[in-house]
């Protein structure tokens, strides 16, 4: 497996490029902005965009999604309760930050604990609403891709359409805190972290 990070657009969002390096086959999550460089990435790799997989519908999250399937193909991919959200603008926020307001549909909604292949990978779709009402992440391997859902020492913000600091926190505490204390955490913002740190010493859990 190889996991590469590619922090993108005014809002340094961490896109990621997951690959199976046997195979080639790959999913990029959350690319924001800059499709082109993001493209430049696949093509460096020589791999095969499967997946354009999205942790939750905020603009600065989902700027390149369309700009990406159009050069490269692959399947967007969120979980249903984000539908209203990508769709409109004012509720993705595309409106007030983006450069242009942003609305499209998914290609396929995936369900809860839903588990996708990715060549040789599994990549397992776990619900974790709270940031936003559909918001997602997903573990492949020993890897946790959280999206705004949680942060190195903090966790996403719920102030925004479809926000809930309860139920983020239940998120959190049932569909990740269960994974063993060396399970990587790779977040939308900012550095990285683990489980194990995380379970120790965010202050919000």
């Amino acid at each position: 497996m190889l996991s590469k990070r590619l922090v993108v657009g005014k809002y340094a969002v961490n896109c990621y490029i997951v690959m199976c390096e046997e195979t080639k086959e790959l999913m990029v999550i959350d690319p924001g902005a800059q499709a082109k460089v993001i493209l430049k990435e696949i093509e460096a790799l020589e791999g095969t965009l499967k997946y354009i997989a999205l942790t939750h519908g905020h603009g600065d999250h989902i700027g390149a999604v369309e700009a990406l399937k159009d050069l490269a193909g692959g399947q967007i991919i969120a979980m249903a309760e984000e539908q209203d959200m990508l769709l409109n603008p004012d509720y993705n926020e595309s409106i007030r930050i983006g450069d242009a307001a942003v609305s499209f549909d998914a290609d396929y909604y995936v369900k809860p604990h839903e588990v996708l292949k990715l060549g040789k990978l599994e990549v397992k779709c776990l619900p974790t609403p709270g940031h936003t009402k559909g918001g997602m992440t997903y573990a492949v391997g020993k890897a946790l891709y959280t999206g705004d859902t949680l942060f190195l020492s903090s966790v996403g913000r719920t102030d925004l359409y479809g926000g809930n600091m309860q139920t983020l926190i239940n998120s959190i505490t049932s569909e990740l805190m269960v994974y063993p204390d060396d399970t990587l955490v790779f977040p939308g913002h900012g550095a990285g972290s683990t489980i194990g740190y995380e379970r120790d010493n965010n202050p919000f859990l």
